[in-house]
């Protein structure tokens, strides 16, 4: 099911919902992708929800609330609407075909954050034939399946929260016998993305990084910010990191010669 998603030499550097370089909220907005583009990456992270007309937004909450000057639940409000919000210091909340449009290079990795961004998502991935350029995940397995079976082509496509702890389990056993049951928790997927711990238990150890390359699935961490916590993954094998900061990890990585 492999795609050119994961046609990259190295270790894959993630800009997680942009890079907000000034600390100023401008999360999932298209300044925050633009500065991530201009530093150099060709991955950023993303999340969608759907408005009541179907319209594919690139944001995080349910509700606007939290980052922009307006109020309500997505899911309750007409594009029109949202179109009239807007994040920090005035950029509008963008569409996913916004930000596919506009890097067409980009690869896109997309958490389907609510039931009813499954449907619309689909139609904008088909519509701009961006199969090639996306990752579609949830922490939702439902989710994620329902929208990968109504694609027409092949995605790349990471586990949810149940296949992740089903594959944490199989991870423990005898190396003799975990590749089969490994491989079968991981059916349908490509990888895992995963933080490095739990509710304080490790989750990105060596021998789970190596019980998902083994069986060929890869392992991409969220959310580092700390350089030390970097070159500790890296040195682990993890075959991507997901980051706040965009700047930091770009630096680790030309450090160890990885950008």
């Amino acid at each position: 099911m492999r795609t050119a998603y994961l046609d990259h030499p190295g270790p894959i550097p993630m800009a997680h919902r942009g890079y907000d370089a000034g600390g100023t909220g401008l999360e999932n907005t298209m300044a925050a992708f633009r500065a991530a583009v201009e530093l150099g990456y060709r991955y950023v992270e993303t999340d969608v929800h759907a408005t009541r007309d179907g319209v594919v937004l690139a944001f995080h909450d349910e509700t606007l609330d939290r980052v922009t000057d307006r109020r309500g639940r997505i899911q309750e409000l007409a594009w029109r609407e949202v179109s009239r919000a807007r994040v920090g210091a005035g950029e509008p909340v963008p569409r996913l075909e916004d930000l596919l449009e506009e890097w067409p290079g980009l690869r896109v990795n997309i958490d389907i954050k609510s039931p009813g961004a499954v449907v619309p998502l689909v139609r904008v991935i088909e519509r701009m034939r961006a199969h090639e350029r996306v990752c579609v995940t949830s922490f939702s397995d439902q989710r994620r399946r329902a929208a990968v079976m109504r694609l027409t082509r092949p995605v790349v496509t990471s586990a949810g929260q149940s296949s992740t702890a089903a594959f944490r389990a199989a991870a423990a056993l005898p190396p003799l016998v975990r590749p089969s049951v490994v491989a079968r928790t991981l059916r349908g997927v490509d990888g895992l993305q995963v933080p490095a711990e739990h509710l304080g238990i490790e989750v990105v150890t060596p021998t789970s990084v190596a019980a998902a390359q083994e069986v060929g699935a890869f392992v991409h961490v969220w959310t580092i910010n700390d350089p030390a916590e970097m070159d500790r993954l890296l040195d682990l094998g993890v075959d991507g990191i997901v980051t706040d900061r965009a700047d930091l990890l770009k630096g680790v990585l030309t450090a160890r010669g990885q950008w």
